[in-house]
């Protein structure tokens, strides 16, 4: 079998394909009066990362999906990278991951079912670091490659992690590093250096399975996982929803290797200008490399977590024991405008 380019088959690139934050809560908007459910304990009100339903007994379900196109040209590596952004919504709530259901779209008259193999492969992978069955699927004929998965998990209910629960003072963690999104439209764009290949996908490949552990701690206020709406949009879904506002300390925000060399080469991503198109007017005035780095979509990014200032040490000592070296890139404040201070 000739070597296949994924991204070549598909006009979005990851988590670049959401739909833009503005254009979103306009299609959500609706008149339609639902009935309460008090077993609800998360729903979209809160732009949470998953549903979250209360079964008893201290215990609850979190469902979840996510799905997108194709943002490296190895379909295993797709299926590896689709599979742990959709997991990562489990862990981003402070779940355990139970099992997991295939979302796949394949242009079958374009690229044969051996390609659509090595995705799924690439999915099982994924579902095994994370200890949890591929326990069947739904498949269509697309115009465009798509892959995903919805996922299930359990929590117990005093230790769900909202991402609008945050407090004035809390310090914030990023758990990776910033940059996926310039370096895939490097590779997209054909511009990306042989040695550099490896630096996104081994960091998309990555579970984010520190937050099961961050869960136990009852300093960790808040949390989110940051992906197409890039940091500054997460970040603003955090404030927005716990009625703060935030200081970012722009040196501190860890970057992937060559970042700022292939922002140089017009490697920045078709999200980033609807990211600060839908969001910027929330934001502080920023320098353009601030602007194309801190609205850069991520695909299966790091988790945002949100810290008590008395809990900093016990948090960070977690972290490094799960080999994470995190320092805080900002905090919490209260309310003020603009929302977000990128200083």
């Amino acid at each position: 079998m000739s070597q296949v380019k994924l991204t070549q088959y598909s006009h979005g690139a990851g988590c670049g394909c959401k739909i833009s934050p503005a254009v979103l809560d306009d299609m959500l908007k609706s008149s339609l009066s639902l009935p309460p459910q008090p077993g609800l304990l998360v729903g979209n009100q809160s732009k949470d990362d998953a549903a979250v339903y209360d079964i008893g007994n201290n215990q609850a379900v979190i469902s979840t999906t996510d799905f997108f196109m194709p943002i490296v040209d190895d379909p295993t590596d797709f299926g590896q990278i689709a599979a742990c952004n959709a997991i990562s919504d489990i862990y981003a709530m402070g779940g355990k991951p139970l099992m997991a259901i295939a979302i796949l779209g394949w242009p079958i008259n374009k690229l044969s079912s051996e390609v659509a193999q090595k995705v799924l492969d690439g999915g099982r992978m994924i579902c095994a670091q994370a200890g949890i069955p591929l326990a069947g699927g739904h498949s269509i004929d697309a115009p465009e490659p798509i892959f995903g998965l919805a996922v299930t998990g359990l929590i117990d209910t005093d230790k769900v992690k909202r991402n609008n629960n945050a407090g004035a003072g809390d310090l914030l963690y990023l758990t990776k590093p910033l940059g996926v999104g310039i370096l895939s439209t490097a590779q997209k764009q054909g511009k990306l250096q042989e040695q550099h290949a490896d630096i996104a996908p081994d960091v998309m490949k990555t579970l984010n399975s520190p937050g099961l552990a961050f869960a136990e701690l009852a300093g960790v206020s808040a949390m989110t996982d940051v992906t197409g709406f890039a940091l500054l949009g997460h970040l603003l879904e955090m404030c927005q929803g716990s009625g703060l506002a935030a200081e970012l300390d722009f040196a501190k925000v860890p970057l992937l290797e060559q970042v700022e060399h292939y922002i140089e080469l017009g490697c920045i991503p078709g999200g980033c200008g609807r990211n600060f198109q839908s969001f910027g007017h929330n934001v502080s005035e920023l320098t353009p490399l601030q602007q194309t780095i801190l609205c850069d979509p991520q695909t299966s990014g790091g988790l945002l977590v949100a810290v008590k200032p008395e809990s900093w040490e016990a948090f960070e000592t977690l972290a490094q024991k799960l080999g994470l070296s995190l320092e805080p890139i900002g905090k919490m404040v209260p309310v003020q405008s603009p929302v977000i201070s990128v200083v």
